[in-house]
């Protein structure tokens, strides 16, 4: 049989039953829709989160107080551990393949100006901020410059903090009460939007030292280096942990670089999207079922052709095929229609729902038709082969 012939009987048996195979079809298109429509959002949250933690570059090596492996010491120990201090943050900043570094304290306090008062995030930092973690600012300046141990009273507003205090008012050269401190405000940043739940710009960035001083606190959050591009990253944290274990005498510290935190992300994320795919796999399991029902059914509608078929010397092989590609066919149109509604879907979602990141790449679009028609296929073995096992004189006999 020419290959032509065949693909016309396939189509003529889909044609002639329009209900049958539009029902089949559907199962398949919900399907493909649901994997279409979950694994784009576990790929907009990837995206999402990894854009995230990249907006501060990649460059970037945090050093943080206390260990996070277990090592089976005494807790004796733990009276040993020394607090991260600004003299560690200068020490660090001269190692070689360093460019700039930022201490970092984190509080929260009302933040007061006239008759205006907002509680807001307080970043202690240093005067590499806009460096390293690529952040802009609009008006005036950025913390100064100089040793971090004598930080000037001097403060920067982010863009939300600024208009809630000042309105349209200039803020510049302006006083401003943080927890109970006078500080003068020198700088306004540009908006950076929020980083993990954090609004950057609901935030004031005062010197680590007057920080450190405002919340009582002995020991910096977080120590963050930027290094050479090109820098290979074992090499910086190699050279990090040298010099902090030379400076503290034991690792009571723990060095996180930013591609290790991506590799993390990665890797969970890459679980999270397969995980939410594999939900939707369970819609197309159910088209297969149908598909495996329908082609069962017109097996035994279609008993005297396959009895005629055979009879005129087609043989198993290609009456196995004529059913396999009839339910391929099934499945592939509804893989289609399953597209199209699943990328309406996302789309749809995106406009009504801005705030959840969506996300479909063509791949996936590709491997989700691929999926329609391995499951057609599948679905169609069985039929197929019970229809290409009848004998022709048993088949034209139940006729």
């Amino acid at each position: 049989m020419r290959p032509a012939d065949l693909i016309g009987l396939a189509t003529g048996a889909i044609v002639a039953h329009r209900l049958r195979s539009l029902l089949t079809t559907l199962g398949i298109a919900v399907g493909i829709a649901a994997v279409v429509l979950l694994t784009s959002i576990g790929e907009g949250v990837h995206r999402f989160v990894l854009t995230e933690f990249t907006q501060f570059g990649t460059n970037l090596v945090a050093v943080t107080p206390g260990r996070t492996e277990t090592f089976g010491m005494s807790g004796a120990i733990i009276s040993n551990v020394r607090p991260l201090s600004l003299d560690d943050a200068e020490a660090l900043g001269r190692l070689q393949s360093v460019t700039a570094v930022v201490p970092v304290v984190q509080g929260n306090a009302r933040a007061e100006s006239r008759n205006r008062d907002r509680r807001t995030m307080v970043l202690g930092v240093g005067s590499e901020v806009p460096r390293v973690w690529q952040m802009r600012v609009r008006s005036g300046r950025f913390l100064p410059s100089g040793d971090l141990r004598t930080g000037r009273a001097v403060a920067v507003l982010g863009s939300t903090l600024r208009q809630e205090l000042f309105g349209h008012r200039n803020p510049l050269g302006q006083p401003v009460r943080i927890g109970g401190e006078r500080f003068r405000i020198i700088g306004v940043m540009e908006p950076k939007g929020q980083f993990l739940g954090f609004d950057l710009d609901d935030t004031v960035y005062i010197p680590a030292s007057k920080a450190l001083q405002l919340f009582n606190r002995d020991s910096l959050m977080e120590i963050d280096l930027l290094y050479r591009p090109g820098t290979p990253v074992a090499e910086i944290s190699a050279a990090v942990e040298r010099l902090m274990l030379a400076r503290h005498g034991h690792p009571d510290f723990t060095v996180v670089t930013q591609q290790q935190m991506l590799d993390v992300l990665g890797s969970v994320l890459n679980v999270l999207t397969i995980a939410v795919g594999a939900l939707g796999g369970i819609s197309l399991l159910v088209g297969g079922v149908g598909i495996i029902t329908i082609m069962t059914i017109a097996v035994n509608e279609r008993v005297s052709e396959i009895g005629l078929l055979r009879a005129l010397g087609t043989t198993r092989r290609l009456v196995m095929t004529l059913f396999l590609g009839e339910a391929v066919v099934l499945a592939a149109l509804g893989g289609l229609a399953g597209l199209v509604l699943g990328i309406a879907l996302a789309q749809a979602l995106r406009l009504f729902v801005p705030a959840l990141p969506v996300h479909t790449p063509w791949s996936y679009a590709v491997l989700a038709e691929l999926l329609a028609v391995v499951v057609g296929l599948l679905a169609g073995v069985l039929p197929a082969r019970r229809a290409a096992s009848m004998k022709p004189v048993v088949a034209l006999r139940e006729e």
